[in-house]
């Protein structure tokens, strides 16, 4: 069976995505209240990386949202900086292989004022640059609507549905 077409490509060593069925694809990190909508969740003040492109699970809405973002930097204090851990990681990093390419991975959450947001980052150095993805679920609590609103998905479906997304990533050649 034939792989999905790419949804995005760098030129070669560069990375890729193929399609993923429930995904949209966007080019502006720009929909959460609590994500930076910078090349990376925590990246550095002052960090200078270009956010590539994002697959938002269909559905998603202010009350639930789901995407996988990538971005770039060539910056010499990003690359410096690339797998180590924000202040905002909740645990230890661990190494984990997207597309055959070994990252670091960490995750992360934050709550404020009814929103929520829960994280699982992927930063590697590949061809002299630190690339950045990050899988993102966020929303705000449905009871706070009135009448309360039903979330578009489950956390439970926007995890696989970030895990296929994950699984699409591969390298250029």
């Amino acid at each position: 069976m034939a792989s999905a077409p790419d949804v995005f490509a760098e030129p070669a060593p560069g990375i890729a995505v193929r399609a993923v069925p429930g995904t949209q694809v966007a080019h502006d990190f720009k929909r959460s209240y609590l994500s930076q909508d910078g090349w990376a969740l925590y990246a550095a003040a002052g960090s200078t990386g270009t956010p590539l492109v994002a697959l938002v699970v269909e559905g998603s809405n202010e009350v639930t949202s789901a995407e996988m973002r990538i971005g770039r930097s060539t910056a010499t204090a990003d690359i410096a900086a690339c797998a180590a851990l924000p202040a905002e990681a909740t645990g230890p990093a661990a190494t984990a292989e997207v597309g055959g390419v070994r990252f670091t991975r960490f995750s992360a959450s934050d709550a404020a004022m009814s929103h929520y947001q829960s994280v699982e980052s992927y930063r590697t150095v590949h061809d002299g640059a630190c690339y950045a993805i990050d899988l993102i679920i966020a929303g705000t609590r449905p009871e706070v609507y009135d009448p309360p609103r039903t979330p578009p998905f489950s956390g439970d479906a926007a995890q696989q549905r970030l895990a296929d997304a994950l699984a699409a990533v591969h390298w250029t050649r």
